[in-house]
């Protein structure tokens, strides 16, 4: 099986990616990770042409890495391999919950040396900062991560949750292949002036989340469907009447779902790919049946009506609730 391609600035990579911090941390118990399940579910995903992969040096505080670094082993050659770096785990945190962040070009150098000896690779295709450090200027940081691509570490730089006034800064100092941040059916924050941006500029966009942390598959019915380690229980969106509110929205894009005869969430994912060929969400998941049911979605399309019919039902700014508890930590013009 191949799926299409989508372009990200130079890099070409599978319109459909696989994010892995699912795997690791947030979502479900941690006695429940299954390193052994995931690993297979990797190798089912390069078997079904799936070959762009997501990681962070903070999901499982490097424990994700590793495991990445385990799945491909024997198929390096096949991966379009992403990591990030910039966030710091909190005191004692074990399962990446962020304390700081930190864009010095002294931590650029060793945060690649750190991920490239955990994914045990000599290089990674991808290399996003994943959040603005808004105590170092970009030009320093992005300067130092370019740094990386000229030693041969990295092939290709991304910005993950950066404003559109941040994106130019860093354009002027080195190409940027992509920029990682929300955006789904359930948040239309970077069509405002990001996503413009980027096309003005010649960067793709991979929306993680785009399946709006599981919200818009309509199989989340209440709050206590969550394991009271599940982030998600913080996050405002997921909570009291703005909860109510959300789930009245996604069972009106269940029904048109229904009437176009596939998955609510398959619906989510081909809207996003229907926006251009410059953008490659990254679904997560711990289940095959959902890897392959996502995957699906790339020999969907619609009509005119259709996407009228959706925007009809989840506009920009329908969905109750910000984001994150504390938004502060997100770079936004």
């Amino acid at each position: 099986m191949a799926l299409r391609t989508a372009r990200l600035g130079a890099l070409q990579v599978s319109t459909i990616g696989l994010g892995c911090m699912g795997m690791s941390q947030a979502y479900g118990r941690p006695e429940e990770r299954d390193d052994d399940k995931s690993i297979a579910l990797v190798n089912r995903a390069l078997d079904l042409g799936c070959t762009f992969l997501d990681t962070a040096d903070i999901y499982g505080v490097g424990i994700n890495e590793k495991l990445v670094g385990r799945a491909i082993s024997a198929r390096r050659d096949e991966v379009t391999l992403a990591t990030k770096f910039g966030l710091l785990p909190s005191d004692g945190a074990t399962r990446g919950a962020p304390g700081r962040i930190d864009g010095s070009p002294t931590h650029v150098a060793e945060a690649i040396d750190a991920s490239l000896a955990r994914l045990n690779v000599d290089h990674v295709d991808l290399w996003y900062l994943h959040r603005l450090d808004k105590g170092v200027p970009i030009e320093e940081t992005v300067g130092a991560m370019a740094e990386q691509v000229k030693a041969g570490k990295v092939r290709h730089l991304g910005l993950s949750e950066v404003s559109a006034t941040t994106l130019r800064r860093a354009v002027a100092v080195h190409p940027i292949a992509a920029v990682q941040s929300e955006w789904s059916l359930w948040t239309r924050d970077p069509e405002e002036s990001v996503l413009p941006n980027c096309r003005e500029l010649g960067v793709g966009f991979v929306p993680f989340s785009p399946l709006g942390r599981g919200f818009l598959t309509g199989q989340v019915r209440s709050p206590d469907d969550f394991d009271p380690s599940d982030m998600r229980r913080s996050l405002p969106r997921f909570q009291g009447e703005a909860f109510v509110k959300n789930l009245e929205l996604v069972a009106e894009l269940r029904r048109l779902a229904e009437d176009k005869g596939c998955t609510a969430g398959q619906l989510a994912l081909a809207w996003l790919l229907a926006q251009g060929p410059d953008v490659a969400p990254i679904p997560g998941t711990t289940k095959q049946d959902r890897l392959e049911e996502n995957l699906a979605a790339a020999d969907l399309s619609f009509t005119a009506d259709q996407l009228a019919a959706i925007e009809r039902i989840l506009p920009a700014h329908a969905v109750t609730g910000d984001r994150y508890a504390d938004m502060s930590h997100l770079d936004r013009d």
